[in-house]
Formats: C-alpha cells, structure tokens, sequence
C-alpha cells in the first residue's frame, strides 16, 4: 500500500514497469479529481506517505499516473474508463492493507474531508 491518489492510464503502451507517464484524454480532470482528494487529506498532500521500506518514495501533490508509478495490465480503473466510461481514480489510502480496527478512527479522520470534497466535485 501507500497513501496516493492515482489515476488512469495504470498501463502504458510500452508496459515499462515504472516511469512512463501515460496520458488519458481526460488527463487534466483526472488530475483535478486526484489532487481534491489529495490536498484534503493530511499525509496524502504532502506526497510523503514514508511507507516501511518505501521511505523514499514520493508523489507530487500526493497523486500520480497509474502507469509512471508502476505499469498494470488490464486493470479495472483503465477498462471502466475506456468501455464503460467512468471516471475513476484508484486511492491508495495506508500503508497497511488491512490496518487494525485500533486505527480505523484515524483513518476516518484522515479521509473524511477529502471525501466529502471529492463527492463534491463528483
């Protein structure tokens, strides 16, 4: 996991692993959709989710395009936006896949104002 907001395409023509920023038509409102999200929430804005064994890994303004962080192949986000037409960005919201319920609250506090902006903008 980490704490980012990431948006299509996830794959690339080159199906490089890493680094290769691949633009959907919709670029610029998947951009602005991730970075509501992003900018509300406390860890994701500052594009340091300082992951275990992902310390040095960053994200500028808290979110990226799917394939420049790392290529998939036939992921939902990308055959929704291209069949189905929605417009979906994956949120990356812990480090921790399946945090504690003991942490569930700060999660909550962590999320909820970038959620009710994003449902906003939705």
């Amino acid at each position: 996991g980490s704490v980012v907001a990431s948006y299509p395409y996830d794959d690339s023509p080159t199906h490089k692993p890493t680094g290769v920023y691949s633009k959907s038509a919709d670029d610029e409102v998947f951009k602005y959709l991730a970075k509501a999200y992003a900018s509300h929430h406390p860890i994701m804005r500052t594009g340091k989710p300082n992951c275990p064994g992902e310390e040095g890994e960053t994200f500028q303004d808290g979110i990226t395009n799917g394939a420049q962080w790392y290529d998939v192949e036939g992921g939902m986000q990308d055959y929704n936006y291209v069949w189905a037409d929605c417009f979906e960005i994956t949120l990356e919201l812990s480090c921790c896949k399946y945090p504690p319920a003991s942490q569930l609250q700060q999660e909550w506090e962590n999320n909820r104002d970038s959620l009710l902006t994003f449902i906003e903008k939705v």
